[in-house]
């Protein structure tokens, strides 16, 4: 093949080692040839052929006991870098920009603070009627939808003190005064995977849903919000916000290295 033709179309060996490292990640284990060349879908022989190579270039180890294969070293550090030069930060602002522009509706991004979290940037949408969102705006937990999303997959021991606190002396609704209530909307949000506060927002008038961002060790690392004036934004687990809204998170829960189920609290 020329050089030419070379650059236009790629190096197909290089693909189909990619093909098997991919199956290797996906697998989250120490896996057996048998099981690596299914996955990759192609023959044991040649699967065999190119995790040599892969051991020589150090992306690949096999155990001599177990003649199990797993990611070397030299995969590990690549991954390493790779986070190492990942902004969170930049991602979600991105991210939130191009989902106000899907969806026209105010959407904000939300790390978890000291005391809980905070909105650290949100995007005006184009409508006459929009619900501003300060920057910096510390967030309860039951009663904003982002604070939800992040009791509900925040570990135990960082949000129990808080909920507790809340239980005590905020202004809840009848059906979130108790212990048994709160986890079971914990429960509830895990199952659909986002918060919406269906009326129960802080704020009088405002209406707001928020969806997890995990990293790669499946943590909930940020929340991704949409907010809006009561009546006019349309929170059913069907409709297109909901819809965007999720696929927002969980497109950047991927950039992010997120991989299989989140870690429960």
């Amino acid at each position: 093949m020329s050089e030419e033709l070379e650059g236009k179309h790629g190096v197909q060996s290089l693909e189909v080692g990619m093909s098997i490292l991919r199956a290797m990640a996906n697998g989250q284990r120490s896996m057996m040839l048998k099981d690596i060349a299914a996955a990759a879908d192609m023959p044991a022989s040649k699967a065999h052929r190119y995790l040599v190579s892969l051991i020589r270039a150090g992306l690949v180890d096999q155990d001599p006991m177990t003649s199990r294969y797993d990611l070397g070293t030299f995969a590990l550090n690549l991954g390493l870098v790779a986070l190492d030069r990942l902004d969170r930060v930049r991602l979600g602002l991105s991210a939130i920009a191009e989902l106000r522009d899907e969806i026209n509706q105010t959407t904000a991004l939300a790390v978890w603070g000291d005391g809980g979290p905070v909105v650290i940037r949100w995007e005006r949408p184009r409508r006459p009627i929009t619900v501003n969102v300060t920057t910096g705006t510390a967030l309860d937990l039951l009663m904003s939808a982002a604070g939800r999303v992040f009791a509900a997959w925040m570990p135990k021991k960082i949000t129990a003190p808080l909920l507790a606190e809340e239980l005590k002396h905020a202004p809840l609704p009848p059906d979130l005064k108790s212990k048994a209530a709160v986890e079971a909307l914990l429960a509830e949000i895990r199952a659909q995977g986002y918060a919406a506060t269906n009326g129960q927002h802080k704020v009088a008038g405002v209406e707001a849903a928020a969806a997890p961002i995990f990293n790669f060790k499946n943590e909930i690392t940020m929340a991704v919000l949409v907010v809006g004036v009561q009546g006019m934004l349309d929170t059913s687990p069907e409709g297109n916000v909901i819809q965007s809204l999720k696929h927002c998170a969980e497109t950047l829960s991927q950039r992010l290295g997120a991989h299989g189920e989140p870690k429960q609290p």
